[in-house]
């Protein structure tokens, strides 16, 4: 019998091979040698030729191994590089025989001949055995084929081979279509649709030849005695039954005359129907009668009574058998026990409701998915956590059930899977009913039939937050353990003296110069310690073994390279659960103790310089970006404006210090970075620094960095901004209000381009260029002391005055525009269209906050708008001048005497004590210093406080 068109293997179906053998989850084309002049539109057509072939020398009565030996010449011809065999099932179903393959030696064949079937017997006997297809890319290393016939298939110059199993639509084997290669090769696409057609062609001759051999047989059997015939029907495991063509009964065999206990005059003509069931027989007869008018074959479920009286389901198929003219002759029928089957279906429904059950109550999320990945059924505890529906719950990808930081990388992975029908795992947070994110790990698997195809998702979803927790918890913890042991070069060991098992830590691994997939052993510290000393160890730790004691010792470590290091080890003994002693114990590395402290520092400051470097420019860079700026670009074209632009455009190029003055919110900032945009520095780092939000006591470790142990809380040395702004740009802000020892530091690095650390004395050169900016009149603070006069002339290499923006009132129109757009966008709002009085309000304002107060009147107005016309409320922009002091002396006057009566007040209260915990300085809060130095320029005699309060 043809086998049917869908028990053919598709190519396109087929997953091809990896070099092993083993079936891969998707298709991969692989570049291979074609035969020339086969493309890939005349395979099929050679194919459905040597098909054609095949059928015509059945047709034309050509033995089956003239047939074969056709086939594989044909296929051999359309792949020169290759030699095809057939072999045959022999009747015992154990062993093959070659059947056909005309450029196959004869001595190999003969060496062959039988083949055992097996799960490791070559190619062609494992496909029988395994009714699958077997690719053998390598003969020569491949455990499929067996060591005894490697040698017999390599001598004959076969190094691959590949085979296709016959299998016919009742399941059996009736042998293997097999193609070797005398190199090795793994197929690709094209190669395995050409087995598997060849197969197909093989399969077709061989089912030919055997049903015409069991249709002779049978003609031979009819012909011989029609009662082996009806004893054959009798014996067969199914009820049969013939029938007239109104659908009487004529005939029944044995089986069933003995399963319903009726004779067969009983059950013949419509005697048989009192073995229905009673609930059944109507819906039966009538079912049949349908069939005889229609005269289709047909198939219904029904009861049918046993000898004994109880009823089974059996399932009734009829097909007619029509003569000559077309008319039924007859009716064929049988009856198949369903009664298994139909217990099965009932557990299985019972099993699916405990199964229900079950899911409902597991302490996890569960759900299927179609094929496609689509939501088919969720499970109680995930409606109840979301709090959502099932229908809700199919467009998950685009709500906010899953974090925003997670929804991406899971629609890949969860994608991937569906696509390439690999397991599904992944974690990620999932928000519960009440708003609450929570770590849940979510794992699929696929459901394939048995065609290998995909047919459903089931997924698992457990909550992890409080794992998640725990080992975040744990890795900050060992993180800080692991940094803490590196930083004071300290390692810890567990040791089992009894077992010489040993446990150490990342940094104990370091110090003893061992890598971290080495063994720990007792041995291995020994080998380590200095030959001079190991006597000494060894003594040490056989007495705290012996003793049960704590073990010290200081001993030197001797590595390959010559190179030695100092080291002290301490432990102490601790009894476990079963009373075993464990010592616990550190090893800390102390080398810079026995060398000399210059050569230790210079080679830890640049090993740590070069780490550090990258880490903490990155870290301020990140802090840069990430601070909202005033602006994002300078708008305006008012004369005023225009200066300034043209300032920056003659400056940008040079290394010249800028200063940078005007009001409080006029940009200033955003002026130093347009200049460092456009000069030869752009490349490199601009470093903001606000000298006014700075802590007088750490602006100068801010700027120049400090040392480890310069001032308490500092545990490490720390790099300062002028560092990190190294060949870039460091624009000081609010440089008025930096103290006056700052200041110092500031006019050496102007002078001599070179600082040093708070803490330190080695000297540090730079490369930067320095901008600075202030709202303040910097000639009134060096009248009064508080800046330095030549500090002020470094600085003010090239002055750009920012103006106000009541003096840019051009500018006021465009700058409206650019930040109700701005906000709009931001906000999501359209807003079409200004307001001409909103305007000409602004213009009439005098902007006392300059930029950042109009952009803050705009972002707070765009917020209010509701409509598509921007407006701004009136109130909010009061005509009236604020109001200024009135100075009835010259500023530096005023700023001069209040100075000098807070300095006498705080010496009359320290009764002339400028220094100590109760002196002037510390009740002024300044250094001693500069106070002295205003004491000084003041004209204060400070002796006559001496005895105020006597």
């Amino acid at each position: 019998m043809l086998s049917s068109p869908d028990s053919r293997l598709r190519p396109e179906d087929e997953a091809p091979l990896k070099a092993n053998g083993v079936r891969a989850a998707h298709p991969m084309e692989s570049e291979s040698k074609q035969t020339p002049g086969a493309s890939v539109q005349e395979r099929p057509e050679s194919l459905l030729a040597a098909e054609k072939r095949t059928l015509e020398m059945i047709a034309n009565g050509a033995s089956l191994s003239e047939v074969l030996n056709d086939l594989c010449a044909a296929i051999d011809a359309h792949a020169p590089a290759a030699a095809s065999m057939v072999c045959l099932m022999d009747p015992d179903g154990k062993q093959l025989l070659p059947g056909a393959g005309p450029h196959v030696p004869a001595a190999f064949t003969t060496a062959i001949t039988p083949w055992p079937i097996g799960p490791n017997r070559g190619s062609c006997g494992t496909a029988a055995f395994t009714k699958q297809r077997v690719i053998i890319p390598d003969i020569s290393n491949d455990p499929r084929w067996p060591d005894e016939a490697r040698d017999l298939a390599l001598t004959h110059g076969f190094r691959a081979a590949w085979s296709e199993p016959l299998i016919s639509k009742d399941g059996e084997v009736l042998g293997t279509f097999c193609v070797s290669y005398a190199e090795p090769r793994t197929p690709n696409s094209r190669d395995l649709e050409l087995i598997n057609e060849a197969g197909h062609i093989a399969l077709i001759a061989i089912e030919l030849e055997r049903s015409h051999r069991a249709l002779k047989n049978a003609l031979a059997e009819i012909k011989n005695s029609e009662n082996r015939l009806r004893t054959i029907i009798d014996t067969i495991p199914a009820l049969a039954w013939s029938a007239r063509p109104d659908g009487s009964a004529e005939f029944f065999n044995r089986r069933w005359l003995d399963y319903a206990g009726l004779s067969g005059e009983e059950a013949s003509d419509w005697g048989w129907t009192v073995a229905l069931h009673p609930e059944d027989r109507g819906r039966l007869t009538d079912y049949w009668q349908d069939l005889l008018a229609s005269g289709e074959a047909g198939e219904i479920e029904a009861r049918l009574r046993r000898f004994d009286g109880e009823f089974r389901w059996f399932l009734f198929r009829a097909s007619p058998l029509r003569d000559g003219s077309g008319k039924v002759a007859k009716w064929y029928g049988t009856n198949t026990d369903l009664e298994e089957r139909k217990r099965a279906e009932e557990a299985l429904r019972s099993n699916e409701q405990s199964l229900r059950l079950i899911v409902d109550t597991v302490p996890g999320l569960v759900c299927t998915m179609t094929a496609t990945g689509e939501v088919e059924r969720l499970n109680r505890q995930v409606l109840e956590y979301f709090g959502k529906t099932t229908e809700e719950l199919k467009n998950w990808a685009t709500s906010d059930f899953v974090h925003p930081d997670d929804l991406p990388r899971l629609l890949e992975t969860w994608t991937h899977s569906v696509e390439t029908g690999e397991p599904y795992a992944y974690d990620l947070r999932q928000r519960r009913a009440d708003g609450v994110y929570r770590w849940f790990q979510a794992r699929g698997l696929p459901l394939r039939d048995t065609e290998g195809r995909v047919t459903a998702w089931y997924l698992l979803l457990t909550d992890i937050d409080d794992r998640k927790k725990a080992e975040e918890e744990l890795r900050r913890s060992k993180a800080y353990l692991t940094e803490a042991q590196r930083l004071s070069r300290t390692g810890s060991f567990g040791c089992r003296l009894s077992t010489g098992e040993m446990i150490w830590s990342e940094e104990t691994f370091r110090i003893y110069g061992y890598d971290l997939s080495t063994q720990p052993a007792v041995e291995r510290v020994l080998q380590r310690v200095h030959p001079e000393e190991r006597a000494l160890v060894q003594e040490r730790i056989d007495r705290a073994s012996r003793d049960g004691n704590d073990c010290h010792v200081e001993c030197r470590l001797l590595f390959p390279d010559d190179s030695v290091k100092h080291v002290c080890i301490v432990a102490h003994p601790s009894n476990d659960e079963s009373g075993i002693i464990e010592f616990i114990g550190a090893v800390m590395d102390v080398t810079e103790q026995w060398q000399a402290k210059a050569e230790l520092e210079k080679a830890f400051e640049e090993i740590k310089r070069l780490k550090d470097h990258l880490h903490d420019e990155n870290v301020v860079l990140r802090e840069q970006i990430d601070q909202a700026f005033m602006f994002e670009e300078i708008v305006g074209s008012s004369p005023a404006l225009k200066t300034v632009l043209s300032s920056i455009v003659k400056v940008a190029p040079t290394d010249s210090t800028v200063l940078i003055t005007g009001e409080t919110g006029t940009g200033k900032e955003l002026i130093a970075r347009a200049i460092h945009k456009r000069s030869r520095r752009a490349g490199q780092a601009f470093i903001s620094v606000n000298c006014a939000s700075t802590p007088t006591s750490l602006i100068a470790s801010e700027l120049f960095g400090h040392e480890k142990g310069a001032f308490t809380g500092a545990l490490q040395q720390r790099q300062g901004r002028f560092e990190l702004a190294r060949s870039g740009t460091i624009f000081l802000d609010e440089i008025g209000e930096l103290p006056a020892e700052t200041q110092i530091s500031l006019l050496r690095v102007l002078q001599e381009r070179q600082f040093e650390r708070v803490g330190g004395n080695r000297v540090v050169p730079t490369d930067v260029r320095v901008i600075t900016a202030t709202n303040r009149d910097l000639s009134a603070a060096i009248a009064a002391g508080t800046f330095r006069a030549d500090l002020f002339y470094r600085l003010n290499v090239f002055p750009i005055e920012v103006p106000p923006l009541r003096k840019r009132q051009e500018d006021i129109p465009m700058l409206v525009e650019y930040f109700v757009k701005r906000y709009a966008e931001k906000m999501g709002k359209q807003i079409r269209k200004i307001d001409k009085q909103t305007l000409e309000l602004c213009q009439a304002y005098h902007w006392p906050g300059n930029i950042r107060e109009l952009q803050n009147i705009i972002e707070r107005s765009v917020i209010l708008c509701s409509g598509h016309t921007f407006r701004v409320d009136a109130a909010w922009l009061s005509s009236q001048e604020p109001a200024r002091l009135e100075l009835s002396c010259p500023l530096s006057e005023t700023l001069h005497d209040q100075e000098k009566h807070l300095i006498e007040a705080a010496l009359t209260e320290s009764e002339g004590k400028v220094a100590g915990p109760e002196g002037a300085a510390a009740k002024l809060g300044i250094p001693r210093s500069t106070l002295d130095s205003k004491i000084k320029h003041l004209k204060i005699m400070k002796h006559k406080f001496r005895s105020a309060k006597s």
